[in-house]
């Protein structure tokens, strides 16, 4: 257990060692503050009931953290080991394939947390200047980071996988991209129209990310999202303990 949460510290400290973790946390702000300027305009004098996190969700801003964040992060995990030969260093230190892997998740996962907390600070600060308390209910936001957590695990598995298959960063992270951007597009596949008795309808609306996240920003927690996205982020790590091992004994 020592050895797992000393390599967790190490990764998550490699984020505020490298100019990597701060060009991150300054693009998301930018993202989250352009986000906030969208939510202001449709909250200017037009009446609403909805929650801000569902006003949030909508903007393009939001996906657009969600893709491109996951795969900058995570494409130093091993990619960089390699690159740099610390890789074969950290192989032959005393601690299994298994704490590695879950060591870099853990670390990456945890420095995605940290990138979406001020989004909570823009959804006080909405509610404080207008003075309608419906706008933000903890309820509602516990449900929206708990969609944003499931989604960001995810993505941070399949980028963790893409940055163990080599050694250049750049391919890491688009292959990590083409993979989280391949499942967003599989999810809108449910939009386009199918014949009543298809089974592709409920299969594509089941894995649809954007009526997920439609439903934790509404507060509502449905197990069938969560049990789908732990189950593809155990798969993913799974393959890339299997890509680990492989590479221990070449």
């Amino acid at each position: 257990m020592q050895a797992y949460l000393t390599l967790v510290h190490r990764e998550l400290g490699m984020f505020f060692n490298s100019i990597t973790g701060y060009a991150v946390i300054a693009s998301v702000l930018l993202l989250l503050g352009w986000s906030f300027v969208d939510m202001l305009d449709k909250l200017n004098g037009v009446p609403t009931a909805a929650p801000l996190t569902e006003l949030f969700y909508s903007t393009l801003y939001f996906w657009l953290i969600l893709l491109l964040t996951a795969p900058v992060i995570t494409m130093r995990s091993f990619a960089a080991e390699r690159s740099s030969g610390t890789y074969e260093t950290l192989m032959t230190a005393p601690v299994s394939d298994l704490q590695v892997v879950l060591a870099k998740y853990t670390g990456t996962l945890v420095f995605y947390g940290l990138t979406w907390l001020p989004l909570l600070l823009c959804l006080l600060v909405v509610r404080g200047f207008s003075g309608n308390q419906i706008l933000f209910d903890l309820r509602t936001a516990a449900s929206t980071y708990l969609g944003i957590a499931l989604i960001g695990s995810l993505y941070i598995a399949m980028g963790i996988f893409a940055s163990a298959l080599t050694r250049s960063q750049v391919l890491a992270a688009m292959n990590a991209f083409a993979l989280g951007l391949t499942v967003f597009l599989l999810g809108l596949r449910h939009l386009m129209p199918a014949p009543a008795d298809s089974w592709s309808g409920p299969v594509f609306a089941y894995i649809a990310m954007s009526e997920h996240m439609e439903l934790f920003a509404r507060g509502v927690v449905d197990s069938r999202p969560v049990v789908y996205y732990v189950s593809l982020t155990v798969f993913f790590l799974y393959l890339t303990l299997k890509v680990v091992e492989s590479r221990r004994w070449k």
